[in-house]
């Protein structure tokens, strides 16, 4: 049996969850409403402030979904109680990132701006010029959009420079050693 799929979710105060036919799962919080449909094998069981998740049978499909199923159900349920969050830090002498209404804009060295529109469900914040702080109740869209923005300018081995997850730790590589002589 799966260990993370045995596991029962606790259902926090304030927080409401539904499963409709299909194995449409609906959780409605403080943060918002997530909607999910899950595969229709899985028994998702509501009892009071606890739910469950089930398989029919030991096929290697079922064991794989449902531990799966039972994560993605949790981080509705969290998602939608306290939300995610991303925080990301430019390095590099003149880069910064600015909000500016809707958008995100930053100097990344390029000799033009860069501009990202802020998504439905995501929530862009910069309490300072170097650090980037992407929060929402969706996981999945937090940490997308978060990776989009780092890809604009991946942080590079050699001084460091770029947009990097803040728990991230960048492998510094020794620059040049010089010309041997003969």
């Amino acid at each position: 049996m799966s260990r993370i799929g045995r596991m029962p979710i606790e259902i926090p105060a304030g927080v409401e969850v539904k499963v409709g036919e299909n194995n449409e799962v609906t959780v409605k919080g403080a943060n918002g409403t997530l909607e999910q449909t899950m595969h229709q094998d899985m028994i998702i069981k509501v009892d009071g402030s606890v739910i469950t998740v089930e398989r029919p049978s030991e096929d290697k499909a079922h064991k794989s979904l449902h531990g799966l199923t039972r994560t993605l159900i949790a981080n509705m349920v969290t998602g939608v109680s306290t939300g995610f969050k991303k925080e990301l830090e430019i390095n590099g002498v003149g880069y910064r990132a600015a909000k500016q209404g809707k958008k995100l804009v930053m100097n990344l060295g390029y000799s033009h701006q860069v501009e990202m529109e802020e998504i439905e469900g995501i929530k862009i914040d910069v309490p300072q010029p170097n650090q980037i702080i992407i929060s929402g109740p969706d996981k999945q869209k937090v940490g997308q959009f978060a990776a989009q923005v780092r890809e604009k300018r991946p942080p590079e081995p050699y001084k460091g420079k770029g947009i990097k997850y803040v728990e991230e730790t960048i492998r510094r590589k020794e620059g040049k050693a010089g010309a041997k002589k003969k």
